[in-house]
């Protein structure tokens, strides 16, 4: 399957839509510095994503766990933006919420791919 059917893929293009319009929401102070992060760490999520889909076993281990250290700063920084009034609480949600989607989706990947490991 390619990674741009899968819907963990899906989701993560709806969240960097999400952090674009995020970033031209925000004060100018921040918009290329915190907005800059929240859109990038959105588009390494996808390279990740695509990275793992195209790898096997320990190679999509390591993928999958960098998307899970990128999903943990995407928390930190909407945490950050919110808390500081840089986005509204409606637009954090829907970041929140697609987030939860990622997160889930790639822990079921990851168990996916741990079960399918050969015994040591």
């Amino acid at each position: 399957m390619i990674h741009t059917d899968l819907p963990i893929h899906r989701t993560g293009v709806r969240l960097l839509s999400l952090a674009v319009e995020v970033q031209q929401h925000m004060p100018r102070g921040v918009k290329r510095s915190l907005g800059d992060k929240l859109a990038h760490h959105c588009i390494e999520m996808l390279d990740l994503m695509a990275m793992a889909n195209a790898t096997r076993q320990g190679e999509r281990m390591q993928h999958l766990r960098a998307l899970m250290a990128r999903h943990r700063a995407m928390l930190v920084l909407l945490r950050v933006s919110v808390d500081a009034r840089y986005i509204s609480t409606k637009r954090w949600a829907s970041a929140i919420e697609l987030l939860d989607s990622i997160g889930k989706q790639a822990h079921g990947w990851i168990n996916k791919t741990a079960n399918k490991a050969p015994a040591a």
